[in-house]
């Protein structure tokens, strides 16, 4: 099985139906807690990467969304529950193919903040990116948790090459510094992110994304689909908010390292006498019925190293998708 089928499997399968209120330092008090702490221990974030690896297969191997419902959220989330609805749906049975994930090597990058929700990152290797017997790529987790009594929860998922991986800003004790939503020193802050990348899409301005496959080749590649019969019309939805908002960290060059979430629709209609196609997954996911239009909803999470505000775009002033995660989690058929 080629990278590209094994990623595009998991993002087809990683889950959440429950949505949490965080950003990357939204502060809720809980039980007066206002110190500055680190997000988790070692042992902790380790035991958080077990437990939600055991839940991802249970529910992968039975197509059962409820075994890991409690154990991710966010776009993650969303795109692994709708993966395994849609999948129940035409293999009751279950899969039949499965072969158990395992996140193994694994570094844990954990800022310091105070109250909740709390996070960390898990960079880790991943048996379902074997390229000839190495594994090229990591895979950095983000696990978050709402309060003290809440179960640690997947957020979000980016697959990188370590080489894109920048060196993360730790103070002596080791632990990392999350960026603030409203951050003023970067190009972009995390919070606009979401809001700059669809308006992009859309329009192609603002123009602070370095070119590339999840930026300018997207959009060039919607802009010229062509197809006898067919129009295609895409919208581009920002995620800000709650399980959906941006998590980052500091990073030595002075940017940062930044997930964010989105929403993507795409709509097919058709002259008369043809149809949109309808595979399995939409199938299983689809409300209405088809005769000439088909809207397919997708959520995506994506990963960015963005710069510190005031680098030119020559030098590296641009921010860079590093990776971009997407899943269909609805459709709809007129």
């Amino acid at each position: 099985m080629t990278r590209g089928l094994r990623v595009s499997r998991l993002t087809a399968g990683l889950a959440a139906a429950t949505v949490l209120c965080l950003t990357a330092s939204g502060c809720v008090t809980v039980h007066g807690e206002l110190e500055v702490l680190p997000g988790a221990t070692e042992s902790e974030a380790a035991q958080a990467l077990k437990d939600f690896t055991a839940a991802y297969n249970a529910a992968d191997k039975a197509f059962d969304p409820a075994l890991d419902a409690d154990r991710v959220t966010g776009s993650l989330g969303a795109i692994n529950q709708a993966g395994l609805k849609a999948r129940q749906t035409y293999s009751p049975g279950g899969n039949k193919t499965h072969e158990p994930l395992e996140l193994t090597d694994a570094t844990y990058i954990i800022p310091k903040k105070a109250g909740w929700p709390r996070w960390f990152l898990a960079d880790t290797d991943s048996n379902r990116d074997e390229d000839g017997g190495k594994l090229d790529n990591r895979w950095l987790v983000v696990f978050v948790r709402s309060g003290p009594d809440a179960l640690w929860k997947a957020s979000y998922l980016g697959v990188v090459a370590p080489s894109q991986i920048p060196e993360f800003t730790l103070d002596e004790d080791g632990l990392a510094t999350p960026v603030e939503p409203q951050n003023g020193e970067l190009t972009v802050s995390p919070a606009d992110l979401s809001i700059a990348y669809t308006e992009y899409l859309q329009k192609g301005t603002p123009d602070v994304f370095a070119p590339g496959t999840s930026t300018s080749v997207w959009r060039e590649t919607r802009r010229t689909t062509r197809r006898a019969g067919f129009s295609y019309q895409y919208i581009d939805q920002p995620l800000t908010s709650g399980g959906f908002g941006p998590l980052g960290l500091r990073t030595e060059d002075g940017g940062a390292l930044v997930f964010f979430s989105s929403k993507h629709f795409e709509r097919q209609v058709t002259a008369k006498g043809l149809k949109p196609e309808v595979n399995a997954d939409v199938k299983a996911l689809m409300t209405g019925e088809v005769t000439n239009s088909l809207t397919k909803e997708r959520v995506s999470s994506q990963l960015a190293h963005v710069p510190a505000r005031g680098q030119a775009p020559e030098s590296g002033g641009r921010v860079r998708v590093l990776n971009r995660l997407p899943g269909l989690i609805a459709a709809k058929g007129e």
